[in-house]
């Protein structure tokens, strides 16, 4: 079903990310040394005037206080400011008579534009205050800024104005972007101006709690995040206590006595959840975008207030610096936030995966400065090694001063170490993303279902997102970081995502209206199990929308392999069906090699043809793909489906996929190469099927020897069960559909299982992906003596014939586990 979004957000949230939020903070001890602003230097004595030390702690937030321009990395820095400003400096209208701003921001009563010309004047108004641009200190550049500010206060935004289309500028955007502006320029607005503004964001921002335009709906995340900032600058600026500690209580929820506390993991809605997931919106795994927001204003308000009597004193703030390494680092691959997490921000040109990256990586070492040592020293080596690691996109080139200030007493610190990649499996239940890590590589899966949006889109944003959240797989390699982010989303076939299986039926754009909102299919199971953190099975009933296509998708995840089945691919619309295997960016002029079943294939773009019978496939610099024999099915596992591979040349534009207001794309044409091998069911499948698996970072040899070897068995792929076997590593893993049996193991009902033998025992772990049930029982192939340890909700009968019976009701499709002799 197709819900709206009752949080729906503007999109400008991406140019305040670009120019607040994402600049850095300073330690509070730094003096700030600033162009133009009037605020003095922070004062520690007992008898300072803490709205002074505050206020000028928050114009160093925005500039980055004491820095050396001549340094490299600072100059450079401080040039993309400079030209960012003085473009707008040169094209502000400063005339009598003017309408507008900018001419590309008129009228300027419209909310999107208003919103936008407040973000433009704070950035004139950084580079103002900021020593080593050409506006520093320019008292011509001071006028005209209070200049501006008056404009836009008499003609756009003022509390004589009801809102009128999109909430979030009047609540959020402008707000936020008009108190920084107040900061920045200090003393030199006029009081009587400074009272009128405040008394604006007052009317439009009275708290951090509601929803101004509709008042019984409370604030959530980000959004509760980002007004608390607002208020808390709003209180700075207003010399204003009361508002001060509305704005700290804020972030707790002291109002509804916690209710929507940012401290608190949530099992429903927005915020974060134990198992490391972030939702806004309601159903929307938002963790690189929204959840980004939320880890940056919440540690930029904590680090504003600290050591002053309105300090963040919550004890639950470490549910905040849990996220960390709970939420946020294992869908951090060398700097890069993983799409899979970005929602609609995957269509935004000027939002590419390795910005909100660095954003992430910013908010985390931010949040860094005050946080207890252990966990500090812990973000300050991950963040060393994101960093270190991505030269494709230097983290450096990528942020403001304030940032750099940061990240450069990080990378100079040689008692900070560079962390190595994160590895392990990630089941992400309560978002349906599960996330493979290893050395070389990580292979991000993008699920949905009736809790979980397949797809957000609205205000012009992510037209063409329609099987974003249909099982589309993301593989990230260490030596190509430029996959997803070099114009992938403005040029890729929306119809053949990697891993999802699709109806070939034209599609409509989807979100080109006003407001945002979700498409949540109506299948229950999505998700699976995670075993010792290192293997994991997932599973996704496919019931697509707007067809009559149905397909029961499973992954098993291994050291160096993801095996993937489909099962009772079945439609009736006299469409053809295809489950894509690969859609590889090649960038501009790549022509990586092609070799099947130890042929090379040409390597000319146009080139298509079918490979019937292939055995393996290997893509130079990507890996390998083996197409496996699975009971039941044809010769060479694919269940009657045939092999396809296209090179092909794609033009598109980021106009055709985002035409926000403030996010849309340009239509300047781009060109990229890919390589797409695809699997085709034919039209209205019945009971179609297919077997795969993903050799990530394998080269051509390695793949004709796994093929050859069968390391990995497939035991079963039908409407039942879907189950492999990894002699190797002693395991065997299944996702049943129904009562039945599978490699061995018998199941009472819908379920995921992976079990393990080894040296030291019998690992077990269970999962209920669809919630449908309360209690499991599975029958284990081989003998057990002994628990040595388990859940509280599951029990063992040990015997020649082990029966678990696992309590799986109201666990959220988590992972239960046992570990048996």
């Amino acid at each position: 079903m197709r819900t709206p979004s009752s949080g729906s957000t503007g999109p400008s949230r991406r140019t305040l990310l670009a120019a607040s939020a994402a600049s850095a903070l300073v330690a509070p001890t730094l003096t700030p040394s600033l162009g133009g602003t009037a605020w003095a230097a922070p004062d520690a004595s007992p008898d300072a005037d803490p709205f002074k030390t505050l206020l000028a702690r928050a114009a160093a937030q925005l500039t980055g206080g004491t820095f050396d321009p001549a340094d490299p990395d600072f100059a450079a820095a401080l040039k993309v400011l400079d030209t960012q400003a003085s473009g707008w400096w040169r094209d502000l209208d400063r005339s009598a008579g003017r309408t507008a701003l900018w001419a590309d921001l008129s009228p300027a009563k419209d909310a999107g534009n208003f919103g936008q010309s407040y973000t433009r004047l704070r950035t004139i108004a950084t580079a103002w205050a900021t020593p080593g641009t050409s506006l520093s200190g320019s008292a011509e550049t001071a006028d005209a800024l209070l200049a501006a500010l008056r404009f836009l206060h008499d003609d756009a935004y003022n509390p004589g104005r009801p809102e009128a289309g999109n909430w979030w500028f009047w609540e959020i955007g402008a707000p936020r972007a008009l108190m920084d502006t107040c900061v920045l320029l200090g003393d030199k607005v006029p009081a009587a101006d400074l009272t009128a503004y405040v008394a604006t964001v007052a009317k439009f921002c009275p708290d951090p709690d509601r929803r101004t335009n509709a008042p019984t709906l409370s604030e959530t995340g980000a959004n509760r995040a980002d007004k608390a900032v607002i208020v808390a600058l709003r209180g700075l600026l207003a010399r204003d206590p009361a508002t001060l500690t509305l704005a700290r209580d804020g972030l707790s929820d002291v109002r509804d006595k916690g209710r929507n506390s940012l401290f608190t993991y949530v099992t429903s809605g927005d915020g974060f959840y134990e198992d490391g997931s972030f939702v806004q919106h309601g159903s929307v795994a938002y963790t690189g975008t929204y959840g980004s927001v939320l880890l940056g204003s919440a540690g930029q308000l904590i680090a504003l207030l600290a050591d002053s009597e309105w300090a963040v004193t919550d004890p639950k703030t470490s549910v905040l610096y849990e996220a960390v390494d709970r939420t946020f680092s294992p869908v951090v691959f060398d700097g890069l936030m993983m799409d899979a997490v970005r929602g609609r921000a995957i269509s935004r040109e000027k939002a590419p995966d390795h910005k909100d990256g660095a954003a992430a990586v910013s908010h985390i070492l931010q949040l860094a400065g005050g946080a207890p040592a252990a966990y500090a020293e812990r973000w300050r080596a991950l963040a060393k090694g994101w960093i270190s690691r991505n030269t494709s996109h230097p983290y450096l080139s990528l942020v403001g001063v304030p940032a750099i200030a940061r990240a450069k007493a990080v990378l100079d610190d040689r008692d900070v170490p560079a962390a190595d990649r994160l590895t392990g499996h990630f089941a992400f239940a309560d978002m349906d993303r599960v996330v493979h890590r290893r050395p070389g590589w990580a292979l991000t899966l993008s699920l949905s279902s009736k809790r979980i949006a397949a797809y957000e889109a609205g205000n012009g944003e992510n037209l063409h997102g329609w099987y974003t959240g249909d099982g589309m797989t993301y593989l990230y390699d260490g030596d190509d970081l430029g996959q997803f982010g070099d114009g992938f989303w403005a040029t890729v076939d929306p119809y053949r995502l990697p891993g999802t299986t699709v109806d070939t039926r034209e599609r409509a754009d989807i979100g080109s209206g006003a407001g945002t909102g979700t498409y949540r299919p109506k299948n229950a199971v999505a998700g699976g199990a995670v075993l010792d953190a290192r293997f994991g099975a997932a599973a996704m009933e496919l019931l697509a929308d707007g067809s009559t296509l149905r397909a029961r998708k499973a992954w098993f995840f291994l050291d160096n392999a993801v095996v993937c089945l489909g099962a009772d691919i079945t439609a009736s619309d006299g469409r053809s069906i295809e489950t894509v295997v690969e859609n590889r960016n090649l960038y501009e002029d790549g022509a990586p090699r092609l070799t099947v079943d130890g042929r090379r294939q040409p390597s000319r773009t146009g080139w298509s043809a079918p490979l019937p019978g292939a055995r393996w496939a290997h893509l130079e610099g990507t890996g390998g793909y083996v197409f496996p024999d699975a009971p039941g099915q044809p010769a060479h596992g694919r269940g009657g489906a045939r092999l396809n591979a296209l090179r092909e040349e794609r033009t598109g534009t980021w106009r055709a996929i985002n035409t926000g207001a403030d996010t849309g794309g340009s239509t300047t044409p781009l060109t990229r190469r890919y390589l797409t091998l695809w699997l085709d069911h034919g039209v209205s499948p019945t009971s179609s099927s297919y077997a795969y698996v993903l050799l990530p970072g394998a080269s051509a040899a390695a793949t004709a020897v796994w093929a050859h070897s069968r390391p990995v068995r497939v035991i079963a792929n039908n409407a039942t069960a879907q189950a492999v076997e990894a002699r190797r590593h002693g395991l065997l893993a299944a996702h049943f559909w129904a009562p039945g049996s599978a490699a061995g193991i018998s199941a009472s009902g819908p379920c995921t299982v992976i079990v393990r033998r080894d040296g030291g025992g019998i690992s077990l772990a269970v999962a209920d992906p669809g919630r449908t049930g309360s209690t499991v029982t599975v029958e284990l192939p081989f003998p057990v003596r002994k628990v040595v340890g388990a859940d509280d909700t599951v029990t063992v009968t040990p015997g020649r014939h082990p029966v678990v019976t696992v309590r799986v009701e109201g666990s959220r499709g988590h992972t239960h586990t046992a570990h048996l002799r």
